[in-house]
């Protein structure tokens, strides 16, 4: 079974948050998830207030919801299901929703220096 998860946002200039003259963080984390829950294989379609206004008045779930304010976005939806609201997902939360797993990386040991501790200099912290 393939999964497709909505994401509705709020009026923005764009959805990877590296636009204007700050960037946000949040957005710019939630595009590098989105992007790596597509090269799982999972279809995500985002839709932008500002840019597809017509997106949110054709979706019952989404309709609904905005009759409480634009506050409520972002919204994610599985299928006509509103799974998220008012916040970007992790991408553990984003995994969960598309029924992917999110493997583990185990951290590297710790060292006393940059390249272990038979390379640190008496009294420096460098290599």
């Amino acid at each position: 079974m393939s999964v497709t998860l909505r994401v509705f946002d709020p009026a923005m200039c764009c959805s990877t948050g590296v636009c204007g003259p700050s960037v946000d963080p949040e957005l710019a984390r939630f595009a590098a998830d989105v992007d790596w829950l597509q090269k799982q294989g999972v279809t995500v379609e985002r839709f932008n207030l500002s840019q597809q206004p017509a997106a949110f008045a054709d979706t019952p779930a989404v309709k609904e919801a905005l009759g409480r304010g634009t506050e409520v976005l972002p919204l994610v939806l599985v299928g006509d299901r509103i799974a998220v609201e008012g916040a970007y997902p992790s991408r553990e939360t984003l995994a969960a929703l598309a029924g992917v797993l999110v493997k583990k990386v185990d951290s590297a040991p710790a060292t006393s220096g940059c390249c272990g501790a038979a390379a640190v200099k008496p009294k420096t912290s460098c290599c």
